[in-house]
């Protein structure tokens, strides 16, 4: 997709950070003190209250009229700092505010460092997080989820792919593999694939777990590893930020599944939130958004794949 002028300013930040061997996780910690509400975009008031769906909400959440969503916003394109370093955009901000629309609420974006998301659920400091969580059996243990999208993970690997990576076990043996902390990725599959490594008598991969998406991914331009591993949608889609400085190793999604909504069990928001994300998904305006962002059509998902 074209680069817009604020992508561009973005990509600029992105290379200067490299360059000088900052990151962007002091500024993250420092962020998540301060909650930036978002306006609702012109779809989510175009498409109205779904009184149905709003009649689900627990009273609690009527009187309050803001839906408190935690996000890590350092994961383009569902989640990012525009360029004043406050304001939080992307995929997540823009259905973020048609959910919240759509139920009569305001939302109220928390920008947090991925892995405390789920923890701040627990007690009850955010209501949802949206920060394209993957549906995980161990997640699901903790969390409930309502699920958006649908997409797999993917390398993110210097142009031209030198160290001929793939999302697979073999060609990542004895090589140093970034991922962001709390992720997919960086729990369940680096640390399987590694345990295949070791299993067929080769060197275990080297995984360099990072506090946020940007760290990982300087550490690639800078050469401290030699590829990332996170999901394939933002990783590709980043790549493009940084002015093409890596991109997407060859091959389809590793494991596609489904991201989505994470709320706390005892919140009684699940019933509400269902209704309202199975009515947007066979909306215009989700096709939109997807566009918007540069999501691949396949990555969509239908109400069916919504449950109860």
């Amino acid at each position: 997709m074209r680069i817009s002028n604020k992508m561009a300013l973005l990509t600029a930040a992105l290379v200067m950070s490299s360059v000088s061997g900052c990151t962007t996780a002091s500024q993250g910690d420092a962020s998540a003190q301060s909650p930036a509400t978002a306006p609702a975009s012109s779809a989510s008031e175009q498409d109205g209250v779904n009184e149905e769906a709003r009649a689900l909400l627990p009273q609690s959440m009527r009187d309050k009229g803001t839906l408190v969503m935690a996000t890590d916003p350092t994961y383009p394109p569902f989640e990012y700092f525009d360029t004043d370093n406050k304001t939080v955009i992307g995929w997540d901000v823009d259905m973020g505010n048609v959910l919240a629309s759509s139920l009569g609420l305001k939302a109220q974006y928390v920008p947090a460092t991925f892995d405390t998301i789920l923890p701040g659920l627990a007690s009850n400091k955010y209501d949802a997080g949206m920060s394209a969580f993957n549906v995980t059996e161990e997640r699901q243990k903790v969390v409930d989820f309502v699920p958006y999208i649908s997409g797999g993970s993917g390398m993110a690997v210097l142009p031209g792919n030198p160290a001929k990576l793939s999302m697979t076990a073999a060609s990542l043996c004895g090589k140093k593999i970034a991922a962001q902390k709390g992720t997919h990725e960086s729990l369940d599959i680096l640390p399987t694939m590694s345990e295949e490594c070791t299993g067929s008598g080769e060197h275990a991969i080297d995984q360099a777990v990072f506090p946020t998406q940007t760290d990982a991914n300087l550490a690639l331009l800078s050469g401290r590893v030699d590829g990332v591993m996170a999901d394939s949608i933002p990783l590709s889609y980043q790549g493009t930020l940084a002015e093409n400085k890596f991109e997407l190793a060859a091959g389809g999604d590793y494991e596609p599944r489904l991201s989505g909504i994470a709320l706390n069990k005892e919140s009684g928001l699940r019933p509400a939130i269902t209704a309202a994300m199975k009515a947007i998904v066979q909306s215009k305006t989700y096709s939109d958004i997807n566009k918007r962002w540069g999501i691949p059509s396949g990555s969509s998902i239908t109400a069916d794949q919504i449950s109860e």
